[in-house]
């Protein structure tokens, strides 16, 4: 994303956007200019070193968009739905302006490598992106409280769901929200597959608040548009966000972090930046906001590539591994729950005879998370529900998958379980298992 050279206070300013075209934030307003500080914080820019989609660039090369990015493009899309719903419905500027800060701020909290690091750590990024809007010291706080008392506030409760009114609130986050709307597209065209392409225009011009119980839901003309929109996540999820090799590279990642802490406890040769996140991190402290707002992708990279000239051996091979893309390969444990103990439990043999640490070189794989892309009616959380109108004559509101035969075909959802182990290790594991 390239910002145009007409962006001083003052005027207006154009980011140009391999999705959108052009962002437009018209800084002659406050309104404007709020957003163009925002965007100028040091936790915003941060994103920018901040990659999307973790490590998909190990099997998409093209998959290096950002956070920011990202973040531009679905305060963009709030922007947008919240115009053409300002038309149909009473909207404060409070409650605009708020929906679109909390499009634009949703990220702000995201860690090093996306999710990767969160599951080694043990903490969500949504917490971090409450704190750094909520509290005093980070300048996103100093914009939003400069501009007025309530709105970081507001912002948070969005990002949290207390926000009421919670129909506004759903424009951000739901199941039908400006970050899917925009990452969909944004990754189907910076990773080249097609998979994740849908009808935003149609949904845009849909979507439309139902005031009576407070929730968005989408006009009858608009259903196919959100059935093709669901598809696209789920095929996405199948075939980028739970590709083999993306998640074959984390598993050599989340190997190489536990190891490296597992050598800093014992005292062992593994480098880090005195007084830097990394440090807090071996020494397995959970990270202060401003620890957590000093990590980025590069500092993760930058210490890897010290390792691997560790003199703890499996540090040093496992860096290697992850600079120079020798990851693991990755097999499907499509098998009996009987018959899978059997090949993981040899499987293991394998690895050991062949002189690695099954701990570290032999890591199952789930799609423990594949709930998050794939729609479901079974939640006890209305937001997490997708209302449409059904019928032209006597249109009334529903839930989608009670009309959709397309979306209940998706909901069995995706369950997925792999085995991740070194490349060199490819025909004796996989010899195991002849089906």
């Amino acid at each position: 994303m390239q910002i145009m050279p007409t962006s001083e206070r003052g005027s207006e300013r154009y980011y140009r956007d391999a999705v959108h075209n052009i962002i437009r934030v018209d800084t002659r307003t406050a309104e404007g200019r709020l957003f163009a500080d925002l965007i100028d914080t040091p936790e915003f820019q941060r994103l920018r070193r901040i990659r999307q989609l973790g490590l998909a660039y190990f099997a998409y090369q093209s998959a290096e968009h950002s956070r920011f990015t990202h973040s531009l493009g679905a305060f963009n899309l709030a922007t947008r739905v919240i115009q053409k719903l300002s038309g149909e419905h009473k909207i404060s500027d409070d409650e605009r302006i708020a929906v679109r800060a909390a499009a634009l701020l949703h990220d702000i909290g995201h860690g090093a490598f996306s999710h990767v690091i969160e599951s080694i750590l043990g903490f969500h990024h949504e917490n971090y992106s409450v704190a750094a809007i909520s509290e005093p010291q980070t300048n996103i706080n100093r914009v939003l409280t400069a501009f007025s008392t309530d709105l970081a506030g507001d912002v948070a409760g969005i990002i949290k769901g207390t926000f009421r009114r919670r129909s506004l609130a759903q424009l951000v986050s739901s199941q039908l929200d400006v970050d899917r709307m925009d990452y969909l597209l944004r990754d189907s065209l910076m990773t080249g597959a097609k998979y994740g392409i849908y009808d935003l225009e149609w949904i845009v011009k849909s979507i439309d608040i139902d005031d009576e119980n407070d929730r968005i839901f989408v006009a009858a003309p608009g259903i196919a548009a959100v059935e093709d929109y669901l598809q696209a996540r789920y095929y996405m999820f199948r075939q980028v966000y739970f590709h083999r090799t993306l998640r074959a590279a984390e598993s050599v990642l989340k190997s190489l972090l536990h190891r490296a802490i597992a050598v800093y406890k014992k005292g062992g040769d593994v480098w880090y930046l005195s007084g830097s996140a990394v440090e807090k991190i071996l020494q397995g402290e959970r990270l202060t906001l401003e620890k957590h707002l000093e990590l980025d992708d590069t500092d993760v990279l930058f210490h890897i590539k010290q390792w691997r000239t560790s003199g703890d051996a499996i540090l040093s091979d496992l860096s290697t591994r992850f600079i120079e893309r020798k990851i693991f390969k990755a097999f499907d444990l499509d098998m009996e729950e009987a018959e899978k103990a059997v090949f993981l439990a040899n499987a293991r043999i394998v690895v050991e005879g062949r002189g690695f640490d099954p701990e570290y070189y032999l890591v199952e794989d789930s799609a423990k998370h594949a709930d998050y892309y794939f729609y479901t009616r079974d939640t006890h959380d209305p937001k997490n529900l997708i209302f449409v109108e059904y019928g032209y004559s006597r249109p009334e509101i529903r839930e989608i998958s009670e009309v959709s035969a397309a979306v209940r075909g998706l909901q069995e959802g995706y369950r997925a379980q792999r085995v991740c182990f070194p490349a060199e290790l490819r025909d004796e594991i996989e010899a195991l298992y002849r089906p």
